[in-house]
């Protein structure tokens, strides 16, 4: 059975390759990730084979420049195709997007901003090292950036620090939930550049490096032992006094604070494995519901009570993809009050929604659902988990909105 995308190409105005892109994507998670997800899950392994098969696909390349040699995808095109990712294998997509991310911000976003000549001479250079890692040996690079305080909801600088030395820098600090941890070649580091120890922690010195995984004083601890995104396998990653040649930056130094605060829709890249979450639950529902999942042939669909819970899902799944379609649909650098109260409200009722519709799925499909030779109640776990998510949590974006539709900029309520 052919299947349907998330976006229909027609429907939803894509482009030529944003289609072609997505139904490539769709093809390689759909025929081998699928039947993995579970494995990878039960057993809280990465996905080491999927990532092979998407370095086979020429797809790690995804937002490298067409100019570096890359696919080129913007970032909207990109969270089209990682929805058709997540729909099948949730920890790939949200892994796969830590290394993405490498690319993406040094790549798309950075094309987009005012850069001095020289400066831009700089990052190109900087950028080149890396794709050709990427595209000629396969190399796969993370982005942790969790420390388990304020940092990385951009509230205040990185503890993990880089101290400038001859060459290179040193790098010490520790991050969490550091998704491919043990499993990447490199970690695409965000952290506080010191030009001398002792020197203040500001936001706008934040460093963006990559660490080499065999670096001397690179470990990875703890266990990883969740609910939900097994697969990920997130654990602790600690630098020691990790010396750092200089050549390992991925962008010159203060450029990524910059990048960040006009970009905020960057902070939404998390979402689309859990838009094909969604898509999953409601798709796995109309199946079960039809007799058409292996091992459970009954029909189920004559029932009124089994048709309105689908037209509920319906409802709520159409309504998900409307505003998250509209809102990385209007990204941009510098984007006016309204475009940025939007992204928070995609955010928020993607992560929200992508669990409410596997509760209704499960509920709808009844008893069976739940047993672990279905999806269902590893798509409910791992739905969870999306709202718990910075730097843009569920519940820092209920505070973001009201705090942004109560006041303007510079408003108070002091006397």
């Amino acid at each position: 059975m052919t299947i349907q995308p998330i976006f229909d190409p027609d429907a939803w105005n894509l482009t030529t390759k944003q289609a072609e892109l997505n139904t490539r994507v769709r093809q390689v998670a759909s025929e081998k990730f699928a039947a993995r997800a579970a494995g990878y899950d039960r057993d809280a392994t990465f996905p080491t084979e999927n990532y092979r098969d998407l370095a086979d696909a020429g797809l790690l390349g995804i937002c490298i420049p067409e100019s570096e040699g890359g696919i080129g995808a913007d970032l909207k095109t990109y969270m089209l195709a990682a929805s058709e990712l997540g729909r099948f294998c949730g920890a790939t997509a949200l892994t796969f997007n830590m290394h993405v991310s490498s690319c993406l911000w040094t790549g798309d976003l950075l094309d987009g901003l005012e850069m001095d000549d020289a400066t831009r001479r700089r990052h190109h250079a900087m950028r080149r090292f890396h794709y050709r890692r990427i595209l000629d040996d396969g190399a796969v690079y993370a982005q942790p950036f969790s420390e388990g305080n304020a940092a990385a909801a951009g509230f205040k600088a990185f503890g993990t620090t880089a101290l400038r030395v001859d060459g290179g820098w040193r790098v010490n600090g520790r991050k969490i939930f550091a998704s491919l941890a043990g499993h990447a070649d490199y970690y695409g580091t965000l952290c506080t550049a010191l030009r001398k120890p002792g020197d203040r922690h500001l936001r706008r010195n934040t460093m963006y490096i990559a660490v080499p995984a065999d670096a001397d004083g690179v470990r990875v601890e703890g266990t990883w032992d969740t609910m939900g995104m097994r697969a990920t396998v997130s654990r602790n990653l600690v630098f020691d006094d990790v010396f750092v040649p200089e050549s390992e930056q991925l962008m010159p130094e203060g450029v990524y604070a910059a990048a960040a605060s006009r970009w905020p829709h960057m902070f939404m890249t998390l979402t689309p494995t859990y838009m094909g979450i969604a898509q999953a639950c409601y798709d796995f529902t109309v199946a079960y519901l039809r007799g058409e999942i292996p091992g459970v042939p009954v029909k189920r669909r004559m029932y009124p009570t089994k048709q309105i819970a689908v037209a509920e899902m319906h409802v709520k799944l159409e309504q998900t993809k409307a505003i998250w379609f509209q809102a990385i649909s209007e990204a941009r650098p510098d984007p006016d009050k309204p475009r940025l109260m939007r992204a928070w409200a995609a955010q928020h009722t993607v992560m929200e929604n992508a669990n409410t519709l596997a509760q209704t799925a499960i509920r709808t499909c009844g008893g069976q659902s739940i047993m672990c030779a279905l999806p269902l109640e590893r798509l409910y776990r791992d739905s969870r988990c999306g709202s718990l998510m910075l730097p843009w949590t569920a519940e820092l974006c209920l505070d973001m909105l009201g705090k942004a539709a109560l006041y303007e900029s510079g408003e108070t309520d002091d006397p």
